[in-house]
């Protein structure tokens, strides 16, 4: 809630389908004061009950995918893309993977569990039934070296309960639609194939015969293998794909806690609250509860959602908490292979068809719930206002990042006024920095830059910020110095300011050491919203590159995708593809100090790509080096997503004032107008020269794009 300070962290660790529900309620009643992080590995969720017929081909991969940086959005929760690896319940943290600790006043815990199994080459050639994304991305690369002819289409399932019994029906029918002749057979190391009742059984066993799916019973697996698993007493089956579907465990990470446990499982009571920790909680498979022993299925998590949600709330304004009860029996539906399920309940037992389109109406309410998410509402509209008031409020809402900047002609005027550089100072305003001649004749460079948060995870934005800041020295073949930080905090208690400056810092010490840079400073206030930004001092010991410095013929390198404007604002729009929006963020946290050493040695002209996007920045070049430009238009790298989202008229906020400050390029692409933050940097090289920059970049891990030249003429860019 806007304006309502923040005094407690509520922590979601893991995406399971109980944590997805609660993000989906929490959106539409936030609790005023808390703080909501969400930790997952992935920026998607599968959904298991689609799974089966993901692997049958009946499901595309979005259809089963629940998008958890969409419901974090909704949620106004900031969504942290790592792993959790412990818990340290003194300080109340969250141990992750990738990077610092995340604290905490209540957590939950939803995580789920896995089925890597401990036998003997398992490790090395298998791939447990769980996590499904894990197991789902094995399989779609399986089908592929299949039609490549790479690999025979022998699988083998160990475990015969419901899960592998599924499993291998959906990966026969799959493998029979794609033109193969599968060999899949079932392992199982009990007398008979487990998990319904007696007339189940028999309609699964028909229909995997039906289906050419063999059936091992009383086998005890001793080694997996490159092409077979071994078994004691058996002949070994053939496999180039082997699937561990035998029982649910725990992650490993869990038993290496002091939570109490049952079996690496943690233990819960009726509120689903740890026992005897008031601040933690734990639901879905990862969980036990001793008090009402229950299997491990989905529906579970389904229905304890509503509970947890409420008892959250309950921990963090001191409220009474709920009891969940599960209940005793469920609806057990199973996938044939075919469009075809069975349904078991009470013993009773139905299969055909009609089933499976029972099924699929359940599945997709379950996705319609989590993905059709209400639309953000604007500000009230005033009874009275200003004249002006009331078009700017119909407008986009203002973007975060450089989509937030001043424009480009708004802001020539403001400076305009600037004098002249003298004394010590080469150039001032109008490029990436200032310059400054310093009294051994080296140079060095200065300049400033702030971000408003384009994601709600201070840590993803402090790094995301400090790359963007360097940029204004690596684009003029500077070498970073010195970095003093403003950072402006929404308004919080003493322990959130802690924390979020805690994780701040880490960030930005990361990368400015990465870059040869150190923070030396700064200044921290509460405003009305997350800002960071930063005064950057670098170093060249010749004349910084400015952006004055083109030549005709020069090739322009970029170094970056451009459309994280369109994306990020789709993104604060709730349209946005959480997979696009994570892989945007990723690249734009990456410094980019190699490509600034390898562009920097040969450039005659170099700028960063920021908020007057492609087009704004190109004509800089053109305009301080008198020249003309050509861009092509099809060698223009474009992020994922970014396309299609402009196609579909969404854009940032700033971009149609870059629009009008660009001028025509004799051609119609949106995207070239894009504001970008912590963008490419580009750059006009020699172009006999080109050829070996692209290699080196590529050898330097980098990635480089030839995207025109610069020629004789008006400064104008024409775009081909």
């Amino acid at each position: 809630m806007s304006g309502v300070p923040l005094t407690r962290d509520l922590v979601l660790v893991g995406g399971g389908h109980a944590h997805a529900l609660v993000l989906k309620a929490w959106g539409m009643d936030p609790l005023p004061g808390a703080r909501l992080t969400v930790i997952n590995p992935g920026p998607t969720a599968p959904y298991t009950g689609m799974l089966p017929g993901h692997v049958a081909g009946h499901y595309g991969r979005d259809d089963l995918e629940i998008d958890l940086v969409r419901l974090c959005r909704h949620a106004g929760a900031r969504f942290i893309e790592d792993r959790a690896v412990g818990i340290d319940r003194a300080a109340r943290q969250v141990i992750l993977e990738g990077r610092g600790p995340v604290g905490y006043d209540v957590a939950s815990i939803d995580v789920g569990i896995h089925a890597r199994m401990e036998i003997p080459g398992f490790a090395a050639h298998g791939i447990g039934a769980k996590p499904l994304d894990r197991y789902a991305a094995r399989w779609r690369r399986f089908l592929e070296e299949v039609a490549a002819g790479e690999v025979a289409p022998e699988v083998a399932v160990i475990g015969g309960g419901v899960a592998g019994c599924e499993l291998a029906m959906a990966m026969a029918f799959r493998l029979r639609q794609e033109g193969a002749t599968p060999q899949v057979t079932v392992i199982e190391r009990g007398a008979r194939i487990s998990g319904v009742g007696e007339k189940a059984r028999r309609v699964m066993l028909a229909e995997m015969a039906a289906l050419g799916v063999a059936v091992r019973t009383g086998a005890r697996v001793t080694e997996v293998c490159a092409d077979r698993v071994k078994l004691e007493g058996q002949e070994p089956v053939a496999a180039a794909l082997c699937v561990g579907a035998a029982g649910a465990f725990p992650h490993n990470w869990i038993a290496r806690t002091d939570l109490p446990q049952r079996e690496g499982f943690i233990e819960v009571g009726p509120d689903l609250g740890v026992t005897g920790d008031r601040a933690l909680f734990a639901v879905g498979d990862c969980a036990v509860m001793p008090h009402a022993p229950r299997p491990k299925a989905g529906v579970f998590a389904v229905r304890a959602a509503p509970v947890l949600k409420h008892n959250l709330r309950a921990a963090l304004s001191g409220g009474a908490r709920k009891t969940w009860r599960p209940q005793k029996d469920y609806l057990k539906l199973i996938s044939l292979g075919d469009k075809s399920a069975l349904a078991e309940k009470f013993g009773l037992t139905f299969s055909g068809p009609y089933m499976w389109r029972w099924k699929d109406r359940i599945d997709r309410a379950f996705m319609e719930k989590l993905s059709n998410l209400p639309k953000m509402q604007g500000p009230a509209r005033p009874a009275e206002a200003a004249e002006g008031v009331w078009e700017m409020l119909a407008s986009k809402p203002l973007c975060g990042g450089c989509g937030a900047k001043v424009g480009g002609g708004v802001l020539s005027g403001a400076l305009s006024g600037i004098a002249a550089p003298e004394g010590p100072v080469v150039t001032g305003a109008g490029d990436d920095a200032a310059v400054l001649r310093q009294p051994d004749g080296t140079f060095q460079v200065i300049s400033t830059d702030h971000l408003r948060a384009v994601v709600e995870d201070p840590a993803t934005m402090a790094r995301i910020a400090s790359v963007h800041a360097l940029g204004d020295a690596w684009a003029m073949g500077a070498k970073p110095q010195v970095a003093l930080a403003q950072v402006i905090l929404p308004q919080m208690s003493a322990a959130l300011q802690a924390r979020t400056l805690a994780e701040i810092m880490e960030s930005i010490r990361a990368v400015l050491g990465a870059a040869g840079a150190q923070l030396v400073g700064g200044h921290t206030t509460m405003g009305a919203e997350l800002t960071i930004g930063f005064t950057v001092t670098g170093t060249r010991d010749e004349m910084p590159l400015t952006v004055a410095g083109g030549r005709p013929g020069d090739a322009l390198i970029l170094t970056r995708p451009i459309g994280s404007g369109v994306i990020l604002a789709a993104d604060m729009e709730g349209q946005a593809d959480g997979r696009d929006v994570s892989a945007l963020l990723a690249r734009m946290a990456r410094t980019q100090a190699r490509e600034a050493e390898v562009l920097g040695a040969v450039a005659h002209a170099m700028t960063d790509v920021t908020g007057f996007g492609l087009a704004g920045h190109l004509r800089a070049i053109c305009v301080a080096s008198g020249l003309g430009a050509v861009l092509w238009r099809d060698r223009v790298p474009v992020y994922a997503g970014a396309r299609e989202l402009s196609e579909a008229v969404v854009s940032s906020s700033l971009m149609p004032t870059n629009r009008a400050d660009a001028g025509t390029l004799g051609g119609e692409d949106l995207l070239l107008y894009d504001p970008q933050t912590a963008g490419g940097l580009l750059a006009a090289v020699p172009a006999l020269e080109a050829e070996g920059v692209l290699a080196r970049l590529r050898e330097a891990g980098c990635e480089g794009f030839e995207i025109g030249r610069l020629e004789e003429g008006p400064p104008e860019v024409t775009l081909k």
